[in-house]
């Protein structure tokens, strides 16, 4: 009882320890299980590990082979919902760069590092191929965190992240279809019989995948199953298809539940978000208890296998051979410039569907006795750890050393997708920055997205937004809603990843009413409240600029727009052509020769000579005021 609770325990500690430092999970997870299991043998008094997964006599968790039914069960949940992030119409809208990846790069990494496992460890061709299908996978949960506060350039921050989305369940695709193959011929895969058994594998897990993930989108689009059991329903018939497909051909049902959640994850659902929090939110509390157990499981032995120059020499290979090698490759006459391409070859850690699948198959296949098997999990931990503790310390200075790094975030975040919004925003797009709309109305989202806008259903009181690392060159924030406390609870939330350079909103009805207590934080004017902004944007719905002539221009234009409440100043635009936003304290703003006004609203004088005589009378008259 007290291992089980400490399991579980020490397993949210490492996710929380995670996010606190932002770092992936799979670090402190699986430092601690190598803490708690073969390292505590170092230091207990009789030897013993502090949690032994499996009964040895006297101690342990899980008699016989019930650790490798729970494992099992547990890959099994873990991969079906990596399964159903993948969407086909992602893969066709990501970029050649990204779909080489997931293919020439997978076949660079399968060959390569499997001829160099066979040639430095001396293991067999089957095994080798099995390692090097094990560590194709990167995965976001390992990039994520890495990422996340490093400011890139948005290209290459989306190719790592699609990378890391899209090629977890093809690498385990990969990895499950190798692992059959050596079951199926028991050591021997190339004999007829071998030859047959894997293709009943592959036939029952595909077919035992496609055909139960259509007949569950059928009963929850016809309502068969209630609201409130979906969830659970899904998640019982996940086991029940991994159960029956094994049951009809031994080890397919980890083909069948990929292939399933694949499928499902293509099929036009109405509650396939719901699915995905419920499953994202079990496969947290999995991964936490099953990373304790395998790395508790590994014996001080099997350590000592990988406690060597090979190992190194295996490490570097991978690292500093095979993935810039596949990265190279894959982004032949792209965009990529020379230092991107190296930094992208930098970055990938292996994550945790890696040594999940490693861990499960490495026992599997050391129990049946395959020479060479007791190597797969010491190697892919020794991979896994490597690359995350490399990347983790290393990505940020790299990538300010391979000047890839953003020396100034000039992206700009915009809560809410209204029409004024994406009036702004457009034009924003227009002049060369990285826009992004946030609004959980669907049909504003729409509307954004036809404009060629980059928007994002969502919600700022998610977390989502924070673990979106194509966001890391964003520096300025401006929520723009109607809902005054949903701005200030973006502000308060976002500001600090979002609004390096400046956060704003705009005033509320209320606030307009004294415009003495106005925030500091108030965008364009103590006047323009969102119904004012909305008002103008549909009599003028275009946006204009204006030359400024000088520092007393600038102030008369500003009085005129004070003074019209059909015109709002938004920015400043400089010489070349860079912006800045006008805040409500905009006699702030600073001036450079050849720059211009940007405003929303009607014109505001006919000609450069009206201009200059009109706007010098107004200023004479505000200085007699």
């Amino acid at each position: 009882m007290i291992e089980l609770a400490g399991i579980i325990i020490l397993g949210i500690l490492a996710q929380w320890i995670a996010w606190k430092f932002k770092i992936p999970a799979i670090l402190p997870l699986i430092l601690i299980g190598l803490a708690v299991g073969p390292i505590s043998t170092l230091y207990t008094a009789d030897g013993a590990k502090l949690i032994e997964p499996i009964w040895n006599g006297y101690k342990g968790l899980f008699p016989g082979e019930s650790l490798f039914y729970f494992v099992s069960l547990a890959i099994s949940i873990i991969l079906f919902e990596g399964g159903l992030t993948l969407r086909r119409g992602e893969v066709l809208n990501v970029g050649p760069v990204i779909i080489k990846l997931i293919t020439v790069g997978v076949v660079v990494t399968f060959f390569a590092a499997a001829i160099a496992a066979y040639y430095i460890f001396g293991l067999s061709w089957q095994i080798s191929f099995l390692f090097s299908a094990l560590i194709i996978v990167t995965g976001p949960t390992v990039i994520n965190p890495i990422l996340r506060n490093i400011p890139l350039k948005k290209d290459v921050s989306a190719i790592l992240k699609w990378e890391g989305i899209l090629i977890d369940p093809i690498g385990a695709l990969v990895a499950v279809l190798v692992f059959e193959f050596i079951s199926a011929g028991e050591g021997q895969a190339f004999t007829q019989t071998a030859l047959i058994e894997f293709g009943k594998i592959v036939l029952f897990g595909f077919t035992f995948g496609f055909t139960f993930a259509h007949a569950l989108a059928f009963a929850i689009k016809k309502h068969v199953i209630p609201h409130y059991l979906l969830n659970v329903f899904t998640l019982a018939t996940v086991l029940g298809v991994f159960v029956l497909s094994d049951v009809f051909a031994h080890e397919s049902g980890l083909l069948a539940v990929v292939v399933m959640g694949m499928v499902l994850g293509n099929i036009n659902l109405p509650n396939i978000k719901e699915l995905l929090y419920f499953k994202e939110s079990l496969s947290v509390l999995l991964v936490s208890i099953l990373f304790i157990l395998l790395a508790a499981n590994i014996n001080i032995n099997d350590l000592l296998l990988v406690y060597n120059w090979n190992a190194v020499i295996l490490f570097a290979i991978v690292v500093f051979l095979i993935r810039p090698l596949g990265v190279l490759l894959s982004s032949i006459n792209s965009s990529l410039k020379l230092n991107e391409k190296i930094f992208v070859s930098w970055v990938g850690p292996r994550g945790i569907v890696a040594a999940g699948i490693a861990s499960l198959f490495g026992l599997k296949l050391a129990n049946e006795g395959v020479e060479g098997a007791e190597y797969i999990t010491p190697l892919v931990f020794m991979i896994v750890l490597g690359t995350v503790l490399l990347n983790a310390t290393t990505a940020r200075p790299f990538a300010k050393l391979v000047g890839v790094f953003l020396k100034k975030s000039e992206g700009i975040l915009i809560i809410g997708a209204s029409p004024f919004s994406r009036l702004i925003a457009a034009y924003l797009n227009k002049n060369n920055r990285h826009v992004v709309l946030l609004d959980n109305n669907r049909f504003n989202i729409e509307k954004a997205k036809k404009l060629g806008l980059e928007a994002i259903e969502g919600s700022v009181y998610s977390d989502e937004l924070t673990n979106n690392i194509e966001l890391s060159d964003v520096g300025y924030l401006m929520a723009m809603t109607g809902n005054a406390e949903l701005n200030k609870t973006a502000i308060s939330k976002f500001e600090k990843h979002f609004g390096e350079h400046g956060s704003f909103r705009v005033v509320s009805s209320d606030e307009m009413i004294d415009p003495e207590n106005n925030p500091k934080e108030a965008l364009f004017s103590h006047t323009d409240d969102y119904i004012k902004l909305t008002e103008v944007a549909r009599k003028y719905p275009n946006i204009k600029e204006v030359p400024i002539n000088s520092k007393e221009h600038y102030d008369g234009m500003i009085e005129i727009a004070k003074s019209d409440p059909d015109i709002i100043p938004l920015f400043i635009k400089n010489p070349e052509g860079d912006l800045e936003i006008i805040p409500a304290n905009n006699l702030e703003v600073e001036y450079e020769e050849g720059s211009e006004l940007v405003y929303l609203g009607k014109s505001m004088l006919l000609d450069d000579k009206a201009k200059s005589t009109n706007l010098k009378e107004t200023v004479e008259e505000g200085k007699k005021e």
